[in-house]
């Protein structure tokens, strides 16, 4: 077993409670020293931040000196506070908006797109180009990842690289090709200056779509493969809490990758506390799904239980709810939900399921039966994208059946 994987205890994503994804536009050491001596004693250990793109490298052959300045202070907090960095390149997706530079996108097309795009401090509705294959676009990504990684080398703090957050929501490549070759470049230049791990964050997307972007071929180029879960996005699942889910992918995608998995990404949205609490769950915004603290908590719990029986490595999302202040901003009047998913209220008191980070919170739901991959063999690994969302229905069904009947956790 590998070092990092051994080592990698429960983590969580941050962006600051009055920041969010404006973090790097207003950067503010007190705040980063403050969160991360809450979280260093709340013991969790892997921090999980994003590098948004714009903000890192406005023009393409420019990497910001402010932002790697800031990024090294971050890093030197979270050294000072035992807590270990797994900084996310080319930021990117996040909470339903693509946030880029003016450079990544196109002039020339007005069709319209899934995701908004945050560019020059305004919505647009921008067509992106394509970075697993344009060479400029190449070139640019390799400059940013070159400059952070030679400033970072060696630092104590720096666990790990993500080669980005849900790619596959800001373009697809082409074909597999395109993704391995994208994979390999990134990898190889990171490789070139340090031994430092490398991973991409995928998402439930990425197994229920082929979109090129296969576990199979980042686990050529990964040392790790991350996930994320979130069983109340998945119209397949019929109960929104559904922890069972959250094991579930992270299993699929060792199977798939044949890699250590890390679970980068679980959690719920919950109500604000000055929210009268009557139901397990109930529509408090249009489209918006939240949850009160209590079934969250139970929630944490089984996932966080299920995870270690699987010998999988967790990352909460995320850390705070954002400010009000924020509301009126993307992408948060837009999806509203996003403003609550924090293991914090935005005053910096915690919720209720911080608890279940305690482990004896979550110990007394492990069950102790050795993990196992025993109930796929009737599953042919090289045809799963030929169906991908009718074959992770179908596992989905056989591996409830096996729990049920505790032959595996």
């Amino acid at each position: 077993m590998l070092t990092y994987y051994e080592n990698l205890n429960t983590g969580i994503n941050y962006w600051p409670a009055a920041k969010a994804m404006y973090w790097w536009q207003n950067f503010d050491l007190t705040e980063v020293e403050q969160d991360f001596a809450r979280l260093s004693a709340c013991s969790f250990k892997i921090v999980r931040i994003f590098l948004t793109w714009e903000d890192f490298q406005p023009h393409p052959d420019v990497v910001s000196a402010t932002a790697l300045h800031n990024l090294l202070l971050t890093a030197d907090c979270a050294a000072r506070c035992s807590l270990s960095l797994v900084p996310t390149f080319f930021c990117g997706h996040m909470s339903g908006i693509n946030w880029l530079p003016y450079w990544m996108l196109k002039t020339d097309d007005n069709t319209s797109r899934r995701f908004p795009v945050f560019s020059g401090n305004a919505i647009r509705n921008a067509p992106v180009k394509n970075f697993y294959a344009d060479s400029e676009l190449i070139l640019a990504q390799v400059e940013q990842i070159s400059r952070i990684g030679r400033m970072l080398k060696g630092h104590p703090a720096i666990h790990s690289y993500d080669l980005g957050n849900e790619a596959s929501n800001i373009a697809l490549p082409h074909n597999r090709e395109q993704a391995c070759n994208w994979l390999g470049t990134m990898v190889e230049t990171i490789k070139s200056i340090d031994s430092i791990p490398v991973t991409l964050g995928m998402h439930a997307e990425d197994l229920e779509e082929d979109r090129h972007l296969w576990p199979q071929d980042a686990g050529k180029f990964c040392d790790y493969l991350s996930m994320h879960a979130y069983p109340f996005y998945l119209d397949w699942v019929n109960d929104p809490l559904d922890y069972r889910l959250v094991p579930f992918l992270s299993i699929i995608t060792h199977w798939l990758g044949k890699k250590p998995v890390v679970m980068q990404e679980f959690g719920l949205p919950t109500r604000p506390f000055h929210w009268q609490v009557r139901t397990r769950c109930e529509e408090q915004l249009p489209g918006c799904l939240l949850f009160d603290e209590a079934a969250a908590s139970l929630y944490y719990a089984r996932v966080l239980a299920a995870l270690a029986d699987n010998l999988v490595p967790g990352l909460a999302w995320c850390y705070s709810d954002y400010v009000p202040s924020l509301w009126n901003l993307p992408p948060l009047e837009m999806n509203q939900h996003e403003r609550y998913f924090g293991l914090f209220h935005h005053d910096g008191s915690p919720k209720d399921q911080l608890q279940a980070f305690i482990p004896s919170s979550w110990h007394r739901f492990t069950t102790g039966t050795q993990c196992n991959q025993g109930w796929l063999q009737n599953f042919n690994l090289d045809d799963f994208y030929a169906s991908p969302r009718r074959q992770l229905t179908a596992m989905f069904a056989v591996y409830q059946k096996f729990l049920a009947r505790g032959e595996i956790s």
